[in-house]
C-alpha cells in the first residue's frame, strides 16, 4: 500500500501547475493535427492547407491535415471537441460547423458552443454557379425558371450543413423559390456532378468554384457579397440582380478543444493574424475570392456567437432539421 503524507500532496499540487506552464512554454514539441471535418478539395480543406503550411514554418513543427469527414462535419468536430486540450488539436471550422450545425442537427452529443476560438482565417464571398447546361444566365433568369418549375432544380453542397447548403437556403427564401438539395460527401464530387450537368447548381466559395467557372466549364452568375470582387470582376452582385441587401459570406477560422490553454491560443492567435498581414498569402486570399479580417479570440467568440444567432433564426424559420 503506497501512502501520501500531507507534504508529498502540497509538493504534487505544487508541481503540477509548473508542469503545465513547462508544457505551454514549449509548445508545439511534436506534430500538430489540424483537422478538417470535410473531404479534400473543398474551401475548407484548401484554407487549412494553406494557413497548416506557414504555421508548421513558423512554430518549426508540421501542421498535419487530417480530413475527418462525415454527418455535416459533426464527426469531426466531436473528435477534436474530446481531444485532449493541450494545442495538439485543432480544427478549421466554418460557417456550418461553428454556427448552423446547432439548429441543424438538434439531439449533437456535444456542445458546439464550447469550442475554444482561436482565428478568424477568412471571408469568403460565395459564387452562384450553375452548369452549361442550364438555360439561366443571370440571377433572375434562374430564380424565374426555379418559379416555373418548384422542387425540380437541384443544388449541389459538399455535404449536409456545409455552407453551400445554408448559403442556398437563404437565397431560396431571399427569391421565393423551393429547389432541392443534393448533399454530397465533399465538394470535390459536387464539382464533378456540376460541371457533367447532373446537378444544377450551387452556391460554394471561390477556391473550388472559380477554375471552372474561368475555364468555361460552369456560368457564373452572381457573387453574394454586396461588391464585386477583384479576383472575379465580370461576375456581379446577387444584390444587384434583384435581390437587394443580399450578403452572405462563408467563413473559416481555427478553433480548439474546450479547455486549451489561454497562452497556446494567444501565441496561435498571433501567429494566425501575423500570417494574414503577409503580402503573399493575402494575395493568394483574393485569387480565392477571399478576404482576411484579423480578430482576437474574444473577437472571434463573439462573432460566432452572432452567426450562430443569425443561421440558428433563418433555419428555424425554413423548418430545416437533419437530426
Amino acid at each position: 500500500m503506497i501512502r501520501f503524507t500531507r507534504r508529498a500532496a502540497i509538493a504534487g499540487a505544487t508541481l503540477a501547475p509548473l508542469a503545465v506552464a513547462r508544457a505551454q512554454g514549449t509548445w508545439p514539441d511534436k506534430p500538430v493535427r489540424l483537422v478538417v471535418p470535410f473531404t479534400p478539395g473543398g474551401s475548407t480543406d484548401i484554407l487549412a492547407r494553406a494557413m497548416g503550411q506557414r504555421l508548421g514554418e513558423i512554430f518549426n513543427q508540421p501542421f498535419i491535415i487530417d480530413n475527418r469527414p462525415g454527418a455535416g462535419g459533426t464527426l469531426g468536430s466531436e473528435q477534436v471537441f474530446r481531444a485532449a486540450p493541450d494545442g495538439q488539436t485543432l480544427m478549421m471550422g466554418h460557417i456550418g460547423t461553428l454556427a448552423a450545425n446547432p439548429a441543424l442537427y438538434r439531439n449533437l452529443s456535444f456542445d458546439i458552443g464550447a469550442f475554444v476560438p482561436v482565428a478568424l482565417v477568412a471571408n469568403v464571398a460565395n459564387f452562384l454557379a450553375v452548369t452549361n447546361r442550364l438555360e439561366a444566365t443571370d440571377v433572375p433568369s434562374l430564380v424565374a425558371l426555379a418559379k416555373r418549375q418548384p422542387g425540380i432544380l437541384t443544388y449541389g453542397s459538399g455535404g449536409n450543413g456545409s455552407a453551400a447548403h445554408i448559403s442556398m437556403v437563404a437565397f431560396m427564401e431571399a427569391t421565393g423559390t423551393d429547389m432541392t438539395h443534393v448533399p454530397y460527401r465533399g465538394t470535390g464530387p459536387m464539382m464533378t456532378d456540376l460541371i457533367s450537368g447532373t446537378i444544377n447548381l450551387t452556391m460554394t466559395g471561390g477556391p473550388p468554384v472559380l477554375p471552372p467557372i474561368r475555364a468555361g466549364q460552369l456560368r457564373g452568375l452572381g457573387i453574394s457579397s454586396l461588391e464585386r470582387l477583384p479576383s472575379a470582376p465580370e461576375i456581379p452582385t446577387i444584390a444587384s440582380q434583384g435581390v437587394p441587401g443580399f450578403n452572405v459570406l462563408q467563413w473559416y477560422g481555427i478553433v480548439a478543444p474546450p479547455g486549451t490553454p489561454v497562452a497556446i491560443v494567444g501565441r496561435l492567435n498571433e501567429a494566425c493574424n501575423g500570417i494574414l498581414t503577409e503580402a503573399p498569402f493575402r494575395a493568394r486570399l483574393e485569387t480565392e475570392g477571399a478576404t482576411a479580417d484579423p480578430m482576437t479570440p474574444a473577437q472571434f467568440g463573439d462573432y460566432i456567437a452572432r452567426e450562430r444567432e443569425f443561421w440558428g433564426t433563418l433555419i428555424r424559420r425554413n423548418n430545416v432539421s437533419l437530426g
